[in-house]
């Protein structure tokens, strides 16, 4: 049976039939590459689940095209998973290089005076899609490398003039990563009806 929901504008829209993965999953457990908890340690907690995070994101985008990466799928946000991406990458790249490395950039994805340009400015195009990707994973890779070198977790840098140390800023992008994918796990099932964790 086909749904049909009513979007703002007052037109219907068919809704996709919804997809689990595997069971209630996204993936089956052979192909999830998260962790299930069982780390030991402060480091390795917020480490771990920051790192199931930055996973999820990428098991949400899997296997779209760079049309169904860019696509606004929950009208009237401007959100798509690609956006998500670009956020992500500049996300990472503020808190773990200007805040706690002291080495500010010009933020990835931002234009001119359009705070939303990681959003407004995701396009279909495959090069944009891997210039995405790359620019995330080389975010990733450095945060991940300075939270390795890092004596402990009150490792400080500063946020908007302020001190913040390391252990808050992975609490935060825990937090960061699990808000935007839970706006991924709607984007996605609205893309193709896949849904799951």
């Amino acid at each position: 049976m086909l749904l049909r929901m009513t979007d703002p504008g007052g037109n219907e829209q068919p809704l996709l039939e919804r997809k689990p993965g595997w069971g209630d999953r996204f993936v089956g457990p052979e192909d999830d590459p998260r962790a299930e908890g069982g780390f030991e340690g402060e480091r390795a907690t917020l480490v771990g689940y920051l790192r199931n995070q930055r996973l999820t994101l990428e098991l949400k985008c899997a296997g779209l095209d760079a049309e169904a990466l860019a696509r606004r799928s929950v009208p009237p946000s401007n959100m798509s998973l690609l956006g998500l991406v670009r956020h992500l990458a500049g996300v990472e790249q503020y808190w773990f290089r200007e805040a706690l490395a002291g080495r500010p950039e010009p933020r990835h994805y931002r234009a001119g005076d359009n705070p939303d340009a990681d959003f407004d400015e995701a396009v279909a195009d495959p090069e944009a899609v891997a210039d995405a990707w790359r620019t995330w994973r080389a975010e990733v890779d450095f945060a991940e490398r300075f939270v390795a070198a890092a004596p402990d977790l009150a490792v400080t840098g500063h946020h908007d003039g302020e001190p913040i140390a390391l252990r808050e800023v992975l609490v935060h992008l825990i937090e960061e990563y699990a808000r935007h994918n839970g706006h991924a796990d709607f984007l996605r099932e609205r893309v193709d009806g896949r849904i799951g964790q």
